[in-house]
């Protein structure tokens, strides 16, 4: 396979399929000869059956060779975060508490779409414990590295997922969101990652961590998460709290311009401290958005930070994950995990309230906010990538990772759509992210204003993994 068939765009290679260019079974062995080479310095996939893949790839070629191509995505490659279940493969979600078995012959809604939709499974992509950390390690599977350094972590919880796009292991990847878990693994591996608007994507089984859980697409372009928003969006009566189907054209509305619009742009939401690069790189990518005809305005949303209520909503979440796994299952655990599940298991039900009461607020506040401003503009991260296999950067104040993803779980309890997009290099030679937030159910705006930032600023960096690699 050539070099360059690794940082092809799923719509580049879906094109290729339909004029003859490129063999889905091409294309899937390939990827899965560079994950055969290159993954051990990652980790970024914790099940590769190739049989399976190649097969699924065979069934697409074949419905080419008739020109009878299944929906959006025949032939097309995407990596599954394994927290997503599918018949095939057992889902483990990172933990050995599990038992394999009971979790085949099952599939989510994510997964039930791509399949309606032709893809082919590559495989299953490294999780922390039940997805409860902004990094990617599990006693499971151990830790999960960046293709930019190896030495530096991926990010999560969707780490694996992130890591195996950024390095031209997958066109496409699932992954999750309850604090960040798209968008913190997409802004420190350099590729786009979508988290939507709650309930926009079914998801089933349901989250432990409730509603600040969403599923969402992990590419290399905004178009591609557009096309996967078209697919993963499609109905399934499963989740009783998925909303409406709206039958957006994601795709289409991609297209048009910023004019008109109104964007608030918040280099620190008030209370963080960021990285100089990072607010240098912010501040030139709020200049694009004025070059493409949006009034923006330096504003911040005005509420303080909501720390304590995310935690005990999604520490809450972990403990409920956790509620029936006893003693020895928990000496199995990640011991940090099971530190926060003790913790939570303490909290009252008035803490909880307290919380859920902090969190309506906040939504209210940001509804009155959108409506002045139709998009917040804020980086994803304050920080690069530091060490892997570290929870927090070293000399950090804290010891809980939330503390350095400030920029993203605020939005996971307003339940609204954020997208995380490129922002170049830092002077350490390591990816940053530029956050879109729209109003609820507005994601295809958010899109589209990723579309167009990417269009007059292309990233055009991949890491030395995905193009030359590290030998084996």
């Amino acid at each position: 396979m050539a070099e360059d068939i690794r940082a092809f765009t799923a719509t580049a290679l879906k094109r290729a399929f339909e004029s003859g260019e490129l063999s889905p079974v091409e294309v899937a062995a390939g990827l899965l000869d560079h994950v055969q080479h290159h993954d051990h310095a990652l980790n970024a996939w914790c099940l590769i059956d190739r049989d399976t893949t190649l097969a699924e790839a065979g069934a697409a070629e074949a419905r080419y060779r008739k020109g009878e191509p299944r929906g959006l995505l025949d032939g097309i490659p995407v990596a599954v975060k394994d927290v997503f279940l599918t018949p095939m493969w057992p889902t483990l979600k990172g933990s050995r508490t599990i038992d394999p078995d009971s979790t085949l012959n099952k599939r989510s809604p994510a997964v039930a779409a791509l399949e309606r939709h032709g893809y082919v499974p590559l495989g299953k992509t490294t999780t922390p414990e039940f997805g409860w950390k902004g990094i990617t390690d599990s006693p499971l599977c151990g830790p999960t590295n960046n293709p930019w350094n190896p030495e530096k972590t991926a990010g999560g919880s969707s780490g694996g997922s992130a890591a195996a796009v950024s390095a031209g292991m997958a066109p496409l990847a699932l992954g999750t969101d309850a604090g960040g878990s798209i968008r913190i693994p997409a802004a420190f591996c350099g590729i786009v990652g979508h988290k939507p608007t709650f309930g926009e994507v079914p998801h089933w089984p349901a989250s432990p961590f409730g509603t600040l859980a969403h599923a969402g697409p992990m590419t290399r372009s905004v178009e591609d998460c557009a096309l996967m928003m078209q697919v993963l969006t499609e109905a399934d009566s499963r989740d009783a709290q998925a909303a409406p189907r709206r039958q957006v054209d994601y795709l289409a509305a991609l297209a048009g311009d910023l004019k008109d619009l109104r964007i608030a742009y918040s280099n620190n939401l008030g209370y963080v401290d960021v990285d100089p690069d990072i607010e240098r790189a912010t501040a030139e990518a709020v200049a694009v958005f004025r070059e493409l005809g949006a009034t923006v305005v330096e504003v911040d949303p005005g509420f303080s930070n909501p720390l304590a209520a995310f935690g005990h909503l999604f520490y809450g979440g972990a403990a409920n994950a956790c509620r029936d796994l006893g003693p020895r299952k928990r000496a199995l655990m990640d011991p940090a995990l099971v530190q926060v599940v003790e913790k939570a298991e303490k909290l009252s039900m008035l803490d909880y309230l307290a919380a859920v009461n902090e969190r309506m607020a906040l939504s209210e506040r940001m509804a009155v906010f959108h409506q002045k401003y139709d998009l917040l503009l804020t980086p994803t991260l304050p920080i690069t990538a530091f060490d892997t296999n570290r929870e927090v950067p070293r000399d950090w104040p804290s010891t809980r990772w939330p503390t350095w993803t400030p920029f993203t779980y605020p939005f996971n309890l307003t339940g609204q759509p954020a997208l995380s997009v490129p922002l170049g290099l830092a002077g350490d030679g390591l990816p940053m992210g530029l956050q879109i937030v729209g109003r609820r159910f507005q994601d295809e705006l958010v899109l589209k204003a990723g579309h167009l930032y990417e269009q007059a600023r292309p990233f055009t960096g991949r890491p030395q993994l995905a193009l030359a690699g590290l030998e084996a």
